[in-house]
């Protein structure tokens, strides 16, 4: 394939918009030479993130097209790449149809393989759906590629790395956060995410509340983001709500051990977040992305998700560490962390297209 403009032109068919996507794109357009499109859906109003959009990347908001418009705005477009945010959108899938023939159209799985009917029914209906669409499959992990196999998608054509936290920010943060903590360090555990049973939001409050009644102490638990569940009151529990990504550096000064107890998370790039800003951590098996970025009883501690009792000896066994320890572990986080990086999302990209040339 030869392109018949200067540059080559990207297209991304984008659902919810998030920094570390944005952060891969800002990378992207810095380093190569290239030309990108992102039509994406609306800001989640539970996640009303304030982004701060790349420049030189042209921004299309979904719900302004109509069918019909889409696809005519992708042909149009003219693009030498196509990139669907997987296949939850039945629009974009109509709309990129045909394009596989000529140039790479992408797909992405963040899902993991557990083998249920669904899944199952998927794989077998995968040659005459989703194999007839897309070319490639851009997975995060070992699981998913695990399933992207399964859905018929050769290994040559699966691709790694398909989501990177934002590493530099998230480490020149952690930096000046951790030479603080070298002092005196912040006896706060911390939980960023959504206010919903499936974050085992309501496991961490109970865990934390019932340790605490049985080990006095003087750690407290901080909570950061909404959702349909309520607040619990407790004088150790502090809730702040939704904050921007601006706002973070204060709260990664101010805590000590981030804790993702999630009974669905399929991957979760805050927990990479947390790992490049030197966070030991503690996460529940159901978060896709400890596999890459969480070593039991080196920088944290893994538990069954949805065990209480499992998660109340993580978080006392964390907390009766030294403070040394604590900095070694935060250390070991930020050198995992560097497994996947913006730059080695954008290389990843790059290889694919500077192949098809």
């Amino acid at each position: 394939m030869s392109f018949s403009r200067p540059k080559p032109r990207l297209l991304f068919l984008y659902s919810e918009l998030a920094d570390y996507f944005l952060a891969c794109i800002r990378t992207l357009i810095s380093v190569y030479d290239v030309e990108v499109h992102i039509i994406h859906w609306q800001v989640n109003k539970e996640a009303p993130f304030a982004f701060d959009f790349p420049v030189g990347a042209y921004f299309y908001e979904k719900e302004k097209f109509t069918k019909k418009s889409l696809r005519e705005k992708i042909r149009q477009l003219d693009p030498d790449f196509i990139y669907c945010s997987g296949w939850m959108d039945k629009e974009y899938l109509t709309s990129v149809s045909g394009y596989k023939k000529n140039i790479p159209v992408v797909i992405g799985l963040d899902t993991k393989w557990e083998g249920t009917l669904k899944q199952r029914v998927a794989c077998y209906l995968s040659k005459v759906t989703i194999n007839t669409i897309f070319s490639y499959c851009w997975v995060p992990g070992n699981q998913q590629k695990k399933y992207a196999l399964k859905l018929g998608f050769k290994a040559e054509n699966i691709m790694m790395g398909y989501y990177s936290a934002d590493t530099d920010y998230f480490s020149k943060l952690g930096i000046k956060a951790t030479n603080n903590k070298k002092k005196k360090y912040p006896r706060r555990l911390i939980y960023v995410g959504r206010y919903y049973e499936f974050k085992g939001i309501k496991d961490l409050w109970k865990a934390f509340i019932e340790w605490e009644e049985k080990k006095e102490n003087d750690w407290e638990l901080w909570c950061l983001g909404t959702g349909d569940i309520e607040p619990i009151v407790h004088p150790k529990i502090k809730h702040f709500g939704f904050v921007q990504r601006r706002d973070m550096a204060y709260f990664l000064e101010e805590t000590g051990i981030f804790i993702m107890p999630s009974h669905f998370e399929p991957w979760g790039v805050v927990l990479h977040e947390f790992a490049a800003a030197g966070f030991p951590l503690i996460c529940s098996d159901a978060v896709g992305s400890a596999e890459a970025f969480l070593a039991e009883g080196e920088n944290g501690y893994l538990y069954k998700a949805g065990n209480i009792e499992e998660l109340m000896e993580s978080i006392n066994r964390i907390t009766s560490l030294s403070n040394i320890k604590l900095l070694e572990m935060g250390s070991k986080s930020v050198n995992m962390a560097v497994k996947i990086t913006p730059k080695m999302w954008a290389e990843t990209l790059m290889e694919l297209i500077d192949n098809k040339k």
